[in-house]
C-alpha cells in the first residue's frame, strides 16, 4: 500500500506529540540523549547538503562542529556575551570558515577533495587540543550554564525543547532549500558538472554555498550542543565522530532529509550502546558503512521508498 498524504501528516502529527510529551514521560537521561539525537540530525542534515545533494566529499564537518562549540563556550563563559549571540557568531565563524575552504578546494573532486577537508579536520582537532589559552588543550575546557531570552538552562529538561525547537525550524528551512532553485542547482552539480553548466548554473558558486551553508549547520549543532552540555573535550571531535556522522548519511540514504534523520537517530542510538566499547567504535562504524554501500546504497530512506513503490506497482 502507497502511503497517503493523510497517514504522512498523521505519522508526523503523531511524532510531534510525542516529542513534545517526552520530557515528561523520561529519566534526565533519556533526555539527554534526545537532545544529543536532535543535534546529530542537525549535523547530519548540513553533511547532506553536502555530500549527499551537491555531490561533494568533504571530511571537514566535525571540525566545523567543533568550532560552533568552542566559540559559543569562549564567548558566553569568558566574555559574558549573551548565549543565542555566542550560538549565532560561532555559526558565521564557522561559515566564514567553510566559505574559504569551499573557495579553496572548489577544484578538487572526489578522493583530493575527501583528503584535503580531512586534513583540514585534523588540522582542527589540533588547535582544539594546543592551543591552551584559547581551548584549555588536552583537559577540555568547562562550557558555562546557557541562559536565553531571560530562562537559564541548568539541566536537559530545561534545554529540550529549545534544542527541539530549533531542529524542527533547522528540518523545515532544509526543506524549503532542497525545493528552491539553488536545490535544484546541487543536484545538478552532483549529477553532472558538464551538464549543469550547460544549464547555466554555476557550478564554483554552487559548491562553495554547499561548503559554506554545512559548516553553518555544523556551527549551529555545536552552539546548540554548548547550551546543555557543561564540558567538551577535543577527543570527541575527532575521526570517529567524522566517521559516525558520515555513516549516518550513507545509513539513512544520500540525498534524503528523511534519510539523514533517520540515520542520524540509529547510529545516535547504535553509538550510545557502543559506549562502554570505543576502541570497537570506529571498527563497526566503518563495518557498517561499507556493508551499505555496497547493498543498500540508498540507504534506509531509499529501500523504503522502494518497497512501498513496489506495492503501489502492483
Amino acid at each position: 500500500m502507497p502511503i497517503t498524504l493523510p497517514a504522512k501528516l498523521g505519522s508526523l502529527a503523531v511524532a510531534l506529540i510525542a516529542l513534545i510529551v517526552l520530557p515528561h514521560l523520561t529519566t534526565g537521561y533519556v533526555v539527554y540523549l534526545a537532545n544529543l539525537m536532535l543535534i546529530y540530525i542537525i549535523l547530519a542534515l548540513g553533511l547532506n547538503i553536502l555530500i549527499g545533494e551537491t555531490g561533494q566529499f568533504g571530511l571537514a564537518h566535525v571540525a566545523f562542529y567543533g568550532i560552533g562549540i568552542y566559540t559559543t563556550a569562549i564567548l558566553a563563559g569568558r566574555f559574558d556575551v549573551p548565549f543565542p549571540v555566542a550560538i549565532v557568531a560561532g555559526m558565521l565563524l564557522a561559515g566564514a570558515i567553510g566559505f574559504l575552504l569551499g573557495a579553496v578546494s572548489f577544484r578538487m573532486r572526489d578522493i583530493y577533495l575527501a583528503l584535503s577537508t580531512f586534513a583540514f579536520g585534523e588540522a582542527m582537532q589540533w588547535v582544539f587540543k594546543s592551543w591552551d589559552d584559547v581551548t584549555n588543550g588536552p583537559n577540555g575546557m568547562r562550557i558555562p550554564q546557557a541562559s536565553m531570552f531571560g530562562f537559564r538552562i541548568t539541566n536537559d529538561h530545561d534545554a529540550y525543547y529549545i534544542v527541539l525547537a530549533v531542529t524542527i525550524v533547522v528540518v523545515l528551512a532544509t526543506v524549503a532549500l532542497m525545493r528552491s532553485r539553488l536545490g535544484r542547482a546541487f543536484r545538478a552539480v552532483r549529477e553532472s558538472e558538464p551538464a549543469a553548466l550547460a544549464l547555466g548554473v554555476n557550478v564554483r558558486l554552487t559548491k562553495v554555498i554547499a561548503f559554506t551553508l554545512s559548516a553553518v549547520y555544523a556551527g549551529l549543532a555545536g552552539g546548540v550542543y554548548a547550551s546543555f552540555s557543561s564540558f567538551i573535550h577535543p577527543d570527541s571531535l575527532g575521526f570517529t565522530t567524522t566517521i559516525l556522522v558520515l555513516t549516518m548519511i550513507v545509513v539513512g540514504g544520500l540525498g534524503s532529509i528523511a534519510g539523514a534523520i533517520m540515520g542520524a537517530l540509529i547510529l545516535g542510538l547504535i553509538q550510545e550502546l557502543l559506549r562502554q566499547a570505543p576502541s570497537y567504535q570506529e571498527i563497526i562504524y566503518g563495518v557498517i558503512l561499507i556493508l551499505f554501500m555496497m547493498y543498500a546504497p540508498k540507504g534506509v530512506a531509499g529501500a523504503i521508498k522502494a518497497r512501498f513503490g513496489r506495492s503501489a506497482a502492483k
